[in-house]
This record gives C-alpha cells, sequence and structure tokens, in this order.
C-alpha cells in the first residue's frame, strides 16, 4: 500500500502497519488511520504520519527516555478500547512540539498503544503533569513550562 506524505514523499507500508485509532487524535478526529515510521537519522525519534491526509505527520517519541520514571495515569476504562491483556504490553509514546522555548514532549496527553491488536487511544493523564516539557542538551534532564 502507497501513502503519500508532505514530508517523506510517497511511502510504501504493509497494512498490517496500519494503527487504528478509533477515536483518532485530539482535534484530529476524522484522522483515524496512521502508521509510525522510523526517523532515518534519529534512533530516539519516530513520525506517526496519517495515512489519509498527506499533511499530518507528528514527532514521537519514548517518553521513558527523557523521564524514566513517567507513568500514564487514567482510568483502566479509557484503556479498555485497546484490548490490553496487561497494562504493561501498552507502547506509550509522547508528541514532541516546537516552540518559542526550544523542543518539548506532550507529557499529558500521550498515545497509548497496543502494538499486538494495532490499536491506539490519545488519552489525558490524571494529576497535575504537564503539557510541556523542554528538552535540554541531556536527554535525562528536563524543564517543565507549562
Amino acid at each position: 500500500m502507497k501513502v503519500d506524505t508532505t514530508r517523506f514523499g510517497s511511502v510504501e507500508i504493509e497494512p498490517e502497519d496500519i494503527l487504528d485509532f478509533p477515536s483518532g487524535l485530539l482535534g484530529l478526529e476524522d484522522c483515524r488511520q496512521w502508521v509510525l515510521l522510523a526517523d532515518a537519522e534519529n534512533d530516539a525519534l519516530g513520525w506517526l504520519q496519517s495515512t489519509a491526509r498527506s499533511d499530518f505527520a507528528f514527532a514521537v517519541v519514548s517518553p521513558r527516555r527523557f523521564v524514566p520514571d513517567y507513568q500514564v495515569r487514567v482510568s483502566r476504562g479509557e484503556l479498555s478500547p485497546l484490548d490490553l491483556t496487561d497494562v504493561r504490553q501498552a507502547q506509550v509514546l509522547a508528541i514532541v512540539g516546537k516552540g518559542d522555548r526550544g523542543i518539548t514532549i506532550n507529557l499529558k496527553a500521550p498515545l497509548v498503544i497496543n502494538l499486538e491488536r494495532r490499536l491506539g487511544r490519545q488519552v489525558i493523564t490524571n494529576g497535575d503533569m504537564p503539557i510541556a516539557y523542554e528538552l535540554t542538551a541531556q536527554p535525562t534532564l528536563l524543564k517543565k513550562i507549562a
């Protein structure tokens, strides 16, 4: 299957590589099928590319790479659509952003993915987790900015 993208050109993917987000992403509820692409230059970075909209691709990272003790705190009901047999099977990704203060990761609204079932869901974490953490030169140091 060929997916046309504005960032990567035409990309050939297998149908089994598609991740289904039945509720879409926040603000993009109509975009339900995505594919996770590796970054050619940075192994810590991936790209969540919409299969329906060539102009939507989000840089994503594992938040635990930068916040080793990061945990997603949500009600079990939030994760039930993912059909996880064990929550430890979930792959958690954070969307990377770029603003006036530099590169940030969104820890408040992570993506939780059941890779075995190819199902994903964006959730809002409970508690006072900030939306944006600024990444510094040291990958394990973060600065709260929001």
